[in-house]
């Protein structure tokens, strides 16, 4: 299958990485170029193509545009590198098969889309390293998206994963579209905040949180002296996290930030009072009976 047509599991080579993959000869005056043919074996998969509208919104649901990096898992024909490509976008096509590597070549030379701008290297997705990528995009069955699913997960939050069709059991999409009825789903790789945070409210007091965590679904509790009071509205997108709690005085306080390096930052509002806010991982509390972090992204 393909994002643009998936031939099969496929494996680019970082960007940085001169293009010295063998491939075979142009076709000989008078031969016919390779026809490739929907439904055709591949390495994992059959190949079957996206349809062009719906290689459209999955670049529209990741929000693909100049200064991504889109590495296509299974490119096919090169369909979803070309789009992606001509968004301002420098896109990495990954295929095993050569001959459709070779065609993709060939369909980005006819749409006029440079080099530079879209890639197309022969090789196994499994053994490729597309860590550099800020978009993902899939057309594979459910267990080749599983396993891929834990490198996906270690990827630097905020990167976006968009497939064709099939999704990845319990880590639920962000956003699912429609092409008639066939689904494309979104998802949002999300920062790892699940533990115990000491957070310090600037001019205020601190306060220590549990976050529990599965996927980009977040909950917890704050220590407010012997009380332990349920946060509100908690949520994690990408390196995105904002939550709430109403204090022992009944003020709301507001808080938003992001995951960085050491820790987590940002702003808060507790009534009429604002400021900033860091947090800091602590040793979680050795409470007895107290499951204090849940975590399922494996």
């Amino acid at each position: 299958m393909a994002s643009g047509i998936r031939a099969a599991a496929v494996h680019p080579a970082a960007l940085v990485l001169p293009l010295a993959f063998a491939l075979p000869p142009s076709p000989a005056v008078g031969q016919e170029p390779y026809p490739p043919e929907i439904g055709q074996p591949g390495k994992d998969v059959v190949w079957v193509p996206t349809p062009e509208p719906l290689v459209e919104r999955m670049l529209a649901m990741a929000q693909v545009g100049p200064g991504d990096v889109v590495f296509d898992l299974g490119s096919g024909d090169g369909r979803m590198v070309i789009a992606a490509a001509k968004r301002g976008a420098r896109a990495v096509g990954v295929e095993y098969n050569p001959d459709m590597v070779a065609l993709s070549r060939r369909n980005a030379e006819r749409e006029h889309v440079p080099a530079d701008g879209a890639r197309f290297v022969q090789g196994d997705i499994f053994e490729t390293d597309f860590s550099s990528a800020t978009v993902v995009t899939l057309y594979l069955l459910p267990d080749l998206n599983m396993r891929l699913r834990p490198k996906l997960l270690e990827m630097r939050p905020g990167t976006r994963v968009v497939s064709h069709v099939f999704r990845m059991e319990d880590w639920e999409p962000d956003e699912t579209s429609y092409l008639v009825n066939t689904p494309a789903y979104l998802w949002v790789v999300p920062a790892r905040v699940q533990g115990t945070w000491s957070f310090v409210l600037q001019g205020g007091p601190t306060f220590t949180i549990d976050l529990e965590q599965t996927f980009q679904k977040l909950s917890g509790d704050v220590e407010l002296g012997a009380v332990r009071a349920g946060l509100r509205d908690a949520r994690v997108h990408g390196d995105a996290v904002s939550f709430a709690f109403v204090d022992g005085k009944g003020v709301l306080h507001e808080l938003e930030g992001r995951a960085v390096a050491d820790g987590l930052e940002g702003t808060f509002r507790a009534g009429a009072r604002t400021g900033a806010w860091t947090a800091k991982r602590t040793p979680p509390r050795p409470l007895a009976g107290l499951q204090v972090s849940r975590v399922r992204m494996r």
